[in-house]
């Protein structure tokens, strides 16, 4: 399999993001079919797998530790903090709070350890920046760890170019991660060339948009209550469908190439950049192979053009978070026309 650099690693091109197994799309998958997942991309070649002790509030490390463990040899072990799941009322349920203080980064890593079933996190993220604490401080929290000889490898998600080089001055970021497909182009604006610059690897985290670059998804009122989808602005009876007006150009290119829709939307990552790693997830064994696909798909730079035209930051109805959701994050935004 094609192999890129991940900071430090050289890992499969394209990884698995193994949120969807524990997490955000509804009820999680049983414990033998996210065994099945996760086997079957390592059988496949993949040697980069992301969670965080986010998903499922643990659920999701849980599972890959238990799971992957006696493989630890085999890939590179990608996980967050920063953004967990806290009993706050202390009536046992948590509740989602991004804390990025020093102390409670290095708790988490602990906790994190014992889940993954590791002596070691090869790439460990803020998974997002607490902006009631400056982003030195955390970072330098996580150069403790590096030291420590807990993690490897540090990494940022959903931060803009400043953050990252006031970051990367505390010590090297291997890798920044946020949305970009298609659909969501805000790293276009400035972070994927403050990576380039800076040797920092581009994660590409829901790089089929969601769902809706696989073209399957044709109406939001199928998706499960507790769907985090049902939240986007994209996601809306009224947005989705002004969207999907989007897909018949994309869906002809695909077939004019000869893949499905979903390689198409991970070709388009792999040919912008060497440095950009997509980590697609899913909860279907056919669904990652098909995914894995991409590798063998080769776009002609004419094909690129007509892709970077038929979806993009000006015709897409919709934020791709909601308020609170902006507000969380740091990245770059594209100003209103």
């Amino acid at each position: 399999m094609p192999q890129r650099a991940l900071g430090p690693f050289q890992v499969s091109a394209i990884g698995l993001g193994c949120m969807n197994l524990s997490h955000a799309y509804g009820a999680p998958v049983s414990a033998e079919q996210g065994e099945r997942v996760l086997l079957t991309a390592l059988d496949a070649g993949v040697t980069h797998f992301d969670t965080a002790a986010l998903y499922g509030f643990g659920a999701n490390e849980t599972l890959v530790g238990k799971v992957l463990a006696q493989h630890r040899h085999r890939f590179t072990l990608a996980s967050k903090c920063g953004m967990t799941g806290v009993d706050v009322k202390g009536d046992g349920q948590k509740v989602r709070v991004i804390d990025g203080r020093p102390a409670t980064l290095k708790a988490t890593c602990e906790a994190a350890l014992q889940r993954l079933q590791t002596d070691v996190i090869d790439l460990y993220y803020l998974h997002r920046w607490d902006k009631q604490v400056p982003i030195e401080d955390s970072v330098g929290a996580l150069a403790d760890l590096v030291r420590e000889g807990k993690i490897r490898a540090i990494g940022l998600s959903e931060v803009s170019a400043p953050i990252l080089r006031r970051a990367h001055a505390v010590h090297p970021i291997a890798a920044l991660q946020t949305e970009y497909s298609l659909w969501t182009r805000n790293p276009e604006i400035a972070v994927l060339d403050a990576c380039r610059e800076l040797g920092t690897a581009f994660v590409a985290f829901s790089p089929v948009a969601r769902g809706f670059l696989c073209g399957e998804l044709t109406d939001v009122a199928t998706l499960h209550e507790k769907d985090i989808r049902r939240a986007m602005p994209r996601f809306t009876p009224s947005n989705y469908a002004a969207n999907l007006a989007l897909l018949d150009g994309y869906r002809a290119i695909a077939q004019e190439v000869g893949c499905s829709m979903a390689q198409l939307a991970l070709a388009w990552l792999l040919h912008k950049a060497p440095h950009i790693l997509p980590i697609p997830g899913t909860t279907s064994e056919a669904h990652l192979l098909d995914d894995l696909g991409a590798l063998n798909v080769s776009l002609s730079a004419d094909v690129m053009a007509r892709l970077d035209a038929c979806i993009h930051s000006g015709n897409v109805v919709g934020s791709r978070y909601n308020t609170q959701g902006n507000t969380e994050v740091d990245t770059e935004v594209f100003e209103a026309a």
